[in-house]
């Protein structure tokens, strides 16, 4: 009777213990999160370079690596409340290098993404080109799976989740819990907190949040775009399709870059 007595009293500390941790966690909803953004420009331009390119692309890719550093670096801010989030650029960007051989569209991708969680849309302001697209859309519904892996990013425990989208780009994100918004950087969503660690492995280009501040975000910094011709997905992937169908080779990661 003794022993059983023992053992109720610790089931009932233990309970009452746990139960008391989690009333003291203590979950952001609103704020601002920098992200860096890290393209390997190296291994773009390697990939690049083939059979009919080879004897001007090498010398111009060694005279690159003489001259530039191995990562293209860019920062993006994204403002979040509980039902909305504003992914942005900004207007200057410090990193920016215009050497033709290290142009690349997912290197140099500077997309504005206004999202309402409440309503599962987007508004996507896309430079492509000389062009500039408004995109209204649903958000992308991504089939994650989610990971035992963690990892601390920007002072947060993360857990690890992989994805493929449009049939073939592998996608590796980070999510925290502790931000109660299902949110991230670009155009990725979908998970159980806000990823605040985002790679593309086979794309050499990764973001990673820098810095969490949780600060009360006023609706005006939450606006979508509003410049731009207005399309949605569908209508974007025929303009870009239609533009592209004398590129060969070349079309297929402009595609995907411009399709994020």
């Amino acid at each position: 009777m003794k022993t059983t007595l023992k053992y109720i009293i610790l089931f009932a500390v233990i309970f009452i213990s746990s139960d008391l941790f989690a009333q003291n966690i203590h979950f952001v909803q609103n704020g601002v999160i920098e992200f860096e953004k890290r393209s390997n420009i190296y291994a773009l331009i390697k990939k690049k370079i083939d059979k009919d390119n080879e004897s001007y692309m090498n010398e111009a890719f060694e005279l690159y690596k003489k001259n530039n550093p191995q990562f293209k670096v860019a920062k993006s801010t994204l403002s979040f409340t509980r039902d909305k989030s504003l992914y942005k650029w900004p207007p200057v960007e410090e990193t920016a290098n215009n050497n033709w051989i290290s142009s690349d569209a997912l290197a140099d991708l500077k997309n504005t993404i206004a999202t309402n969680f409440d309503q599962q849309t987007s508004i996507t302001q896309k430079n492509v080109y000389e062009e500039v697209y408004l995109v209204k859309d649903s958000v992308r519904k991504i089939n994650w799976k989610i990971t035992d892996e963690t990892r601390e990013i920007a002072g947060y425990e993360c857990r690890r989740a992989n994805a493929i989208i449009m049939d073939s780009v592998y996608v590796v994100a980070y999510y925290s819990n502790q931000i109660a918004v299902s949110g991230g950087p670009e155009s990725f969503t979908g998970l159980p907190g806000m990823i605040l660690g985002l790679a593309l492995p086979h794309e050499n280009v990764t973001w990673f949040a820098t810095k969490v501040t949780e600060v009360t975000v006023p609706e005006k910094d939450l606006l979508a775009p509003t410049k731009g011709k207005p399309t949605d997905n569908k209508g974007l992937k025929a303009i870009l399709l239609s533009a592209m169908k004398n590129w060969g080779q070349y079309a297929h990661p402009i595609f995907k870059a411009f399709s994020l």
